[in-house]
């Protein structure tokens, strides 16, 4: 469940959404995160209702099938809410959601969860704790696991939003928890009106971040990037003078790759950035490089782009699509965290 919570009403007429038939992402998919985009963007905000089945096989060429297939994926996801008769309607994540258990935990290979309820309890009682200690020990516990694990509110600095949309994008498959999207300069305010829940951020935002959250009572907890390994492995083997184009959502990440290919390559490369938005600097960008490297959500916008202007360019790029923005370790680290079971 991916929600972007802004105090900045986009307007919510005039979005459209493409389906590119050459990709080798299904449709399905295609909709699917568009969607999910257009919601964290706030285009689509909380009790909105979606376009029609109808109007969207218009917009994108798709079957109804197709779309309604997506549209139920979306209510299962917790993404948005079909009400009889009426429509699809963007959820409110803050209202609570009916959510079944899953089936026979006890039938899962865990130890003897009585007896270690049994010894976890014996421990305080030996160490001197009386009864009503150790009752009030594990249910101040177990209610700060429920707060953290309430909802995550992923943060950075409005300039730097890509940031947090990229590591929204990763955590939500990943974590049984709404997951949404704050600007840090609108942290305050969210958590005026509801403590509940953990907030995550980039290492490079985390001391302002904290700040924030230790006045709420809330626990910030900081996520680590992937290390990138394929992509410098390529970029060393590149030959001096190659032009190399780095293209994403987060100016934060454009300026970060340009430091360490510098600090990798000296001025054996030239780097070229920009961000998929801005047509005329990827333009220049995709007419320069010999090779490509982008975030997941860039690549819709950079085929887009070659398809368009494929007779203005020379030659081609190689575009490199990195397929992961978080390393697996930090998700792991962060669903410990906020009390999930790690499968």
């Amino acid at each position: 469940m991916l929600r972007m919570v802004s105090s900045n009403p986009q307007a919510r007429r005039g979005v459209r959404f493409h389906i590119q038939q050459e990709s080798d992402i299904p449709a399905s998919t295609q909709l699917y995160n568009q969607v999910c985009f257009a919601i964290a963007a706030r285009h689509y905000p909380p009790g909105h209702r979606l376009p029609s089945t109808r109007q969207l096989a218009m917009q994108t060429g798709l079957h109804r099938n197709t779309i309604s297939k997506v549209y139920r994926q979306l209510e299962t996801d917790g993404v948005v809410e079909a009400m009889a008769g009426s429509g699809i309607y963007v959820r409110n994540q803050q209202q609570p959601r009916q959510i079944k258990p899953p089936p026979g935990p006890r039938n899962r290979v865990l130890p003897d969860i009585d007896r270690e309820v049994r010894q976890s309890v014996d421990g305080l009682l030996q160490a001197g704790c009386t009864l009503q200690q150790t009752r009030d020990l594990l249910t101040r516990e177990i209610d700060w696991r429920l707060r953290c694990g309430a909802r995550v509110l992923v943060s950075t600095p409005r300039e730097d939003l890509g940031a947090s949309l990229l590591i929204a994008e990763e955590l939500t498959p990943n974590l049984a928890v709404p997951v949404e999207v704050v600007p840090m300069e609108e942290l305050e305010g969210v958590l005026e009106q509801s403590n509940n829940g953990t907030v995550v951020t980039s290492r490079y935002f985390l001391q302002p971040v904290e700040e924030i959250a230790r006045r709420h009572g809330v626990r910030a907890v900081p996520v680590d990037l992937n290390d990138f390994r394929h992509e410098l492995e390529l970029l060393k083997e590149l030959r001096s003078g190659s032009c190399v184009g780095l293209v994403s959502i987060s100016p934060g990440i454009l300026r970060a790759a340009e430091v360490i290919l510098h600090s990798l390559r000296g001025n054996e490369l030239l780097v070229m950035t920009a961000n998929p938005d801005i047509g005329s600097r990827l333009l220049a960008l995709l007419r320069a490089s010999g090779h490509v490297l982008c975030d997941r959500p860039s690549l819709p916008l950079v085929e887009q782009s070659l398809r368009q202007n494929r007779g203005q360019l020379m030659r081609l790029p190689v575009v490199h699509c990195a397929q992961s923005y978080l390393g697996t370790a930090t998700i792991e680290e962060l669903r410990k965290e906020i009390g999930l079971t790690v499968d």
